[in-house]
């Protein structure tokens, strides 16, 4: 053989590998938007990998993930959105309830859109319909406004005595008009005088609770929000530090010494969203793809915050919590 040929023939070989990963399809990209923090969403984020791996994706490997946090403030989430539409991202997956699923919807009408946590989907002008979504979105119905009444039934059971509770409330998140409408309904029918206290930032969380040891409630409902969920260690200190027996309806309260908690399944919810964007990286729709209701509710009682309250748990409810922390 020539020496040219030799040469020709090794210039080849030696370029193929290079042509052929040229070809191969680049790793999909997708976005994650949070309302919250990257602190206290981690467990939540692991679930979102979870059900990506129920699916064949592994971060790193066959999928890039893009992360935006808005920390709590809602504001951000616009800018936020847009920024992960621009990269562009394959598909757009979104933490902290309805105002980021709402900045996202708002940032495109093309790129495949999975919710989680938004209450109603249908009635907030996400999808057509829940078995039918439609357009480019789909996700998971948390119940947040059905279950109110369920919770402050269960604070009734746990503090039956009590006459006047109130409500802690973001008066910055969309849900909160609809939450507090039926916790009205709830407590006319169960005889409670209703307070609505408002804190949506973090100066004024010592205030809000001021006001409640001033209006010498006899209990607390904490309403959902991510930026009450952000933070829960602060504000299940305040209602100790207050004395004041308090119901959450996150999971991750009552384990942050909050006395009760009672909703649906965070980890289960992001598990759910990282299935779906799972399915949509293999080529399947939003709009064919039902939107999800929440079948996980978790009921965690902390019986060393009610001892520490004096509040004693009557044995019918500890009979019925799904976690007891001693």
């Amino acid at each position: 053989m020539r020496r040219r040929e030799f040469l020709t023939l090794a210039g080849s070989a030696a370029a193929w590998p290079l042509a052929a990963r040229a070809q191969q399809p680049a790793m999909p990209v997708m976005g994650f938007l949070e309302s919250g923090s990257p602190v206290a969403n981690a467990h939540l984020v692991a679930a979102l990998h979870q059900g990506l791996n129920e699916t064949g994706y592994v971060e790193g490997q066959n999928v890039m993930i893009e992360y935006r946090w808005a920390n709590g403030e809602y504001d951000r989430l616009p800018a936020l959105a847009a920024e992960l539409v621009r990269i562009p991202v394959a598909v757009l997956a979104t933490g902290g309830g309805e105002p980021a699923a709402r900045a996202a919807k708002a940032a495109t009408a093309t790129i495949p859109i999975v919710f989680d946590a938004v209450g109603n989907p249908v009635e907030r002008g996400m999808v057509a319909s829940l078995n039918r979504p439609g357009g480019n979105m789909t996700g998971v119905n948390s119940m947040v406004e059905e279950l109110v009444t369920k919770e402050l039934g269960l604070l009734h059971e746990l503090v039956p005595q009590a006459h006047v509770i109130a409500a802690l409330v973001d008066p910055n998140f969309p849900t909160t008009e609809a939450i507090v409408r039926n916790a009205r309904t709830a407590s006319d029918s169960l005889g409670y005088n209703l307070q609505v206290v408002t804190a949506g930032s973090e100066q004024n969380l010592d205030p809000a609770f001021t006001t409640l040891a001033q209006q010498r409630v006899d209990a607390l409902f904490v309403a959902p929000a991510p930026f009450f969920y952000s933070r829960r260690d602060r504000i299940t200190a305040l209602a100790a530090r207050h004395a004041i027996p308090a119901l959450y309806v996150r999971r991750e309260f009552a384990i942050a010494g909050g006395l009760m908690s009672y909703g649906t399944s965070l980890v289960d919810t992001y598990r759910q969203v990282g299935v779906y964007a799972g399915r949509i990286l293999k080529g399947e729709k939003p709009a064919d793809l039902p939107v999800v209701q929440s079948a996980k509710f978790d009921l965690v009682i902390n019986l060393k915050t009610a001892q520490l309250l004096g509040v004693t748990v009557p044995p019918t409810l500890l009979a019925r919590a799904d976690e007891v922390i001693e």
